[in-house]
């Protein structure tokens, strides 16, 4: 009897996306007639010959689990360093119905629970050529193609989620969208995409695309501004839709973190913003950990509250969104106003020069 635990549903009440490599190691104790099943809890371990623990966050909290049958595995374990699935589990079609138990005896509403019952999920591609010093793909070289679409594909379910690495790097990224197109289902990439390596044809070929949700991409680096400038416009040539970007902010690739830094940070976040507004593009903000250390840590989470409700950052300035957050809260205080004020006396001129932008609907989608 084989267990399999997805840590990160059982340690983050808010998690709702499918463990793959649960997935694909159920599938395979299946096919070989093992009973399997999807663990809640970490109770009476002992009972069953192996039992599977994986997670993908580092800060999902675990307990010391002893046993010569149990057996980790994940980025949230091994970060960087995660041993990759035995070659024959790693490419066999994922166990969609692993979850099915538990879902059935939750009361989810179907949008919270989309990606276990709509989706099928897998790589075209793994591996990343960067090396970005925040990011657990380190250990790659090159972006190649990892697994056939069929291995993973699904008929039965409405849409397909890719979580390749950096898709738009592979050379052979042109037959590998043809083939997702030709299926005429909506996908897309949840890790987003890499700005950077857009070009004309790789823009039009993609914005055609029978896309689902917003197209993702990344603009990680205040040094990459002209660049992202460029493929902004390459972008606004092939689409007038609304298009996400992911803003890493709260990273200091020096690695002081000290007050300079954090000071410089908000002028180079807001500066990010400001140019996706101008491209009517939507910013994500996504806080590096160590933003919890800074003495702007309010403001950041002020301002990823603003940015990553796209309704209301089409509709309002950052003034505009801490007035509103004020008048929904009881009594006197608002955390985000006392904020304002803290960066209103120490930075004046960040609060003059970018607490007013707004995005101009147009003619975007």
């Amino acid at each position: 009897m084989i267990g399999i635990i997805d840590a990160d549903l059982i340690g983050r009440k808010k998690h709702r996306f499918p463990n793959l490599a649960c997935m694909k190691i159920s599938s395979y104790y299946k096919q070989r007639g093992e009973n399997v099943q999807l663990l809640l809890d970490y109770h009476n371990l002992n009972q069953y010959d192996k039992v599977y623990v994986s997670k993908v966050f580092t800060n999902t909290p675990v307990p010391k689990l002893i046993g010569n049958n149990i057996i980790y595995g994940g980025t949230g374990f091994f970060y960087d360093q995660a041993t990759p699935l035995p070659y024959e589990i790693e490419h066999c079609m994922p166990d969609y119905y692993l979850y099915d138990e538990w879902l059935q005896s939750s009361n989810f509403k179907q949008t919270e629970i989309k990606y276990y019952t709509n989706y099928s999920i897998g790589f075209l591609t793994r591996g990343c050529f960067r090396h970005c010093e925040f990011c657990v793909n380190k250990k790659y070289n090159a972006s190649v193609p990892h697994s056939p679409l069929t291995e993973f594909y699904d008929p039965s379910r409405k849409k397909i989620c890719l979580l390749d690495d950096n898709f738009l790097a592979c050379k052979n990224w042109r037959p590998l969208l043809e083939e997702l197109q030709a299926l005429n289902k909506p996908f897309v990439f949840k890790q987003g995409l890499d700005t950077r390596l857009l070009t004309a044809e790789k823009s039009e070929l993609l914005f055609k695309s029978k896309y689902d949700d917003d197209f993702i991409f990344a603009f990680d680096d205040i040094a990459d501004y002209n660049i992202i400038k460029d493929k902004l416009n390459i972008i606004r040539q092939c689409t007038n839709k609304h298009v996400k970007f992911y803003v890493l902010v709260g990273y200091d690739r020096t690695n002081q973190y000290d007050e300079n830094f954090w000071r410089q940070d908000l002028f180079d976040m807001f500066e990010r913003i400001k140019l996706l507004i101008e491209y009517k593009c939507v910013p994500y903000i996504m806080r590096y950990y160590k933003y919890e250390e800074s003495p702007y840590k309010g403001t950041y989470t002020t301002v990823a509250r603003w940015c990553n409700q796209p309704s209301v950052f089409k509709k309002k300035t950052m003034i505009e969104y801490i007035a509103l957050d004020k008048s929904t809260r009881k009594g006197d205080k608002c955390a985000s106003e006392e904020y304002y004020w803290k960066v209103r006396d120490e930075l004046p001129e960040l609060v003059e020069k970018y607490y007013n932008i707004k995005m101009d609907k147009g003619d975007v989608k």
